[in-house]
């Protein structure tokens, strides 16, 4: 619940920042907000959190089944914005026409018997056709990927703008919020401060070593120990297996991804509605490093990215730690265009495959 009530005040916040910057509440522009995949572990928490969203006028609910109960549930929540559920691929259209965030958690969850590469086909495909139906319906979107693996998920879509001609590298984020997240929470505990007063940028990708939080740079100081340290960054990269292994195997991270990734489409509203300084960790086309994609501290406003931001200075040990990185991330980024191209090679070869 005390995550629920943080992310009630952080997302209330927002449109207090609005109204203090000299908006009246009639200024507050109209914001819509479609959720794909709203009725799964991830959809139905997140879509609360988005009907919390002052910022939010239409909410946009859909799934491939059960999205009009969601959609029904959340409605009847005394906040401004007004619900639509929308069910089925003929339906996928209108729930996206005139958005303007698309948050995507779609996919679906590792089975018994079924193999990694099994669930990255499955979810790749997934996420390429949702990819082209906003290219057909909202391409000016900001597009919020949460469905893993991110680190070639949001490849993935970046091909598939690419080939509609849709493709702005300013409009597509990988949401990687939770790494943040949970640095900020473990650095916290760890340290003995307030964990509102705690920032800690993590860089790099969202799956395993590729998560390097950056607590040389977290915000208050403390005089932690190397192994300390070490520990710490070993937990944020094991937070999903750390979540799963208390589920007993029956679930996954599915109620603090739903936060996360409310707080960063909150971030990329208040970009739109032209709030200054807004700054979140992304997962997005970079030149910080040698990598195509890359997550760094990124500055948002009224066309999504308005800045990738440097690394600042690293410790040793996280020099290390982004060299170490480096291979497995860019394996990922090149799995994800490589299934992307080879789905288009296939199909224009007339055999009938498709995802």
């Amino acid at each position: 619940m005390s995550s629920l009530f943080r992310s009630i005040k952080t997302l209330k916040n927002s449109s207090s920042t609005l109204l203090r910057r000299g908006y009246g509440s009639e200024a507050v522009p109209d914001r819509k907000v479609a959720v794909l995949g709203a009725a799964g572990g991830i959809g139905q928490p997140l879509a609360l959190l988005m009907k919390l969203n002052p910022l939010v006028s239409s909410l946009s609910l859909y799934d491939i089944a059960n999205t009009p109960g969601v959609a029904a549930d959340v409605s009847h929540i005394n906040t401004r914005s007004e619900v639509k559920g929308y069910v089925g691929e003929e339906e996928l259209g209108k729930a996206l026409e005139g958005s303007d965030v698309v948050i995507i958690p779609a996919g679906v969850p590792r089975k018994p018997g079924m193999t990694r590469d099994d669930l990255f086909n499955i979810n790749a495909g997934i996420v390429k056709g949702l990819c082209e139906a906003i290219a057909k319906y909202c391409p000016n979107a900001l597009v919020n990927m949460i469905s893993n693996p991110v680190n070639s998920t949001v490849p993935i879509a970046a091909e598939v703008f690419k080939k509609a001609g849709t493709y702005d590298e300013k409009r597509l984020f990988g949401v990687t919020t939770l790494d943040v997240v949970r640095a900020k929470t473990f650095y916290a505990g760890k340290a003995k401060v307030p964990v509102a007063e705690v920032n800690v940028p993590v860089v790099g990708g969202h799956a395993g070593i590729t998560i390097l939080p950056l607590f040389s740079q977290a915000t208050p100081k403390a005089n932690l120990a190397d192994e300390e340290i070490q520990a710490l960054t070993k937990r944020t990269q094991d937070g999903g297996t750390e979540v799963v292994e208390a589920k007993a195997g029956k679930g996954s991270a599915t109620l603090s991804m739903a936060y996360a990734g409310a707080i960063f489409a909150d971030a990329c509203l208040k970009g739109l509605n032209g709030v200054p300084d807004v700054v979140e960790c992304s997962f997005v086309q970079s030149t910080v490093t040698e990598l195509p994609f890359f997550a760094s501290k990124v500055r948002l406003g009224k066309n999504g990215v308005e800045e990738v931001l440097g690394l600042g200075p690293l410790s040793d040990y996280e020099k290390e730690g982004l060299e170490k990185l480096k291979p497995e991330l860019l394996a990922s980024i090149e799995k994800g265009i490589k299934f992307t191209n080879n789905v288009v090679f296939i199909a224009a070869n007339g055999t009938g495959f498709s995802t």
